[in-house]
């Protein structure tokens, strides 16, 4: 994007015409930090990308850029990078989401083959109990992912099988793979998917039926070790359930990558190190491809559910654990928060209702359609409540929320959950208050991985 944004002086132009006369700028979503140990400051820019190394001076020039003579040399330094520019980076994202929102390249469907669920966790966002997809829905998931790739011309097909616990169906997971990867090669898209599995009914079986069906990654919870995760997660009706998921990832061979994921809660963030050295251990005892994943717990979505969940991180623990995840996913110039701000993106109830986000799955009050009836091709006409499905697509970047627009830290968290902010409240970034922890954060970040 730097190339995007590089210009050049325009020749002729008067050796007294200031930087501002010419129309450049500073940058408003430029980040600082002293770097420990030197005499110099990282500067990066969320919107670029770009991360550089000033001198004290350089940093000077940069905060009186505007000052400065159009024909300055630095301000072309400057512009690469995108710590200066002559157009509206805020207009520039409005039009990007505009754009990547509409019905894309990639089909992303979440499918959930079943609600209901063996584990009963007390942070859950869902309401099982439900039974499994019968045949009729499963041929109108497949007739709708044609429809969504005739509509876009997409090249790649990602599934996510989500639920409840979709191993309770995997018979369905097996069956609708099957006829989705034909599907996919029929129309020359790439095929790709992953799950989301609490493993306790893992076997060697299911795990090759699995890989046949081109699982390419599984996320499995592990809410720390031995009791405290049978706390957190225990089985429907009561009971442990740690000991036979680290057994099953451990006799298993599993040919796909698993995300070790830890909830991690107040109570629990002091042990994330242990749990870290527990799945690196276990990735070497099995031969598996186990990484550790820590996610930050921000409260159940199930208000019924709240008295029993965990407390939320917050304070300084927040701050690293929301820094650690956006180097995990780090990228500028975030068009949309999620999938769910995309028309080419849905979320397929086992009754074949559409939700535009998984969190709602259980939750047919945000359906705006069937699998059966909705057209991509006609949208909002096919929908049986469009406000269900318009309200996630206006909720990206090209919000009406003021504080919003005007936060340094949009190109990051464009927006943050629409989930949240439309039934709950904005959720912002924790190292908000903290951006040169973030600044630091990521300059070691990006200087590494050159």
């Amino acid at each position: 994007m730097a190339k995007q944004i590089e210009s050049t002086t325009t020749k002729g132009q008067s050796d007294t015409q200031t930087a501002d006369d010419a129309a450049w700028h500073q940058s408003r979503y430029n980040i600082f930090a002293r770097i420990p140990g030197k005499k110099t400051y990282a500067v990066v820019n969320l919107f670029t990308g770009s991360c550089v190394e000033l001198s004290l001076a350089e940093l000077y020039l940069l905060s009186v850029a505007e000052d400065l003579n159009a024909n300055h040399p630095i301000l072309q330094r400057f512009a690469r990078a995108g710590l200066v520019c002559k157009y509206d980076e805020l207009a520039f994202l409005e039009s990007l989401t505009r754009s990547t929102c509409s019905m894309g390249r990639k089909i992303s469907l979440v499918i959930c083959p079943t609600l209901s669920c063996n584990f009963d966790c007390p942070y859950c966002f869902e309401h099982h109990g439900r039974g499994r997809m019968s045949q009729e829905v499963q041929d109108d998931v497949v007739s709708l992912a044609e429809r969504m790739l005739e509509a876009s011309e997409a090249d790649e097909l990602h599934v996510t099988w989500f639920g409840g616990e979709p191993l309770l169906a995997h018979h369905i997971v097996a069956s609708l793979s099957e006829r989705l990867i034909s599907l996919a090669s029929a129309y020359g898209a790439h095929y790709d998917a992953s799950i989301f599995t609490n493993a306790y009914l893992l076997t060697q079986e299911i795990t090759d039926m699995l890989a046949a069906s081109r699982i390419s990654r599984a996320q499995v919870t592990i809410d720390g070790i031995g009791d405290a995760h049978d706390r957190l997660r225990p089985l429907a009706g009561g009971g442990p359930t740690f000991d036979r998921i680290v057994n099953n990832l451990r006799s298993i061979h599993i040919p796909f990558k698993v995300m070790l994921r830890q909830n991690v809660n107040a109570g629990s963030a002091s042990t994330m190190a242990e749990v870290r050295a527990f799945a690196e251990e276990l990735a070497r005892e099995s031969g598996n491809d186990i990484v550790y994943h820590p996610v930050t717990m921000v409260g159940s979505a199930a208000p019924e559910r709240e008295s029993n969940a965990p407390r939320v991180v917050e304070g300084s623990d927040a701050v690293q654990l929301g820094i650690t995840e956006l180097l995990r996913n780090y990228r500028a110039a975030r068009a949309f928060h999620c999938e769910a701000q995309s028309l080419g993106a849905v979320c397929i109830d086992d009754e074949g209702r559409l939700i535009k986000c998984w969190e709602g799955a259980a939750n047919s009050e945000l359906a705006f359609g069937t699998a059966h009836d909705w057209d991509p091709a006609n949208p909002l006409a096919t929908a049986t409540d469009p406000d269900k499905l318009t309200m996630y697509l206006n909720s990206a970047v090209s919000t009406a929320d003021e504080e919003c627009r005007s936060c340094m830290w949009l190109p990051v968290c464009a927006g943050g959950c629409p989930q949240k902010a439309l039934f709950d409240k904005r959720e912002c970034v924790p190292y908000k208050d903290d951006p040169e922890a973030c600044a630091l954060a990521l300059y070691n970040h990006l200087t590494s991985k050159r």
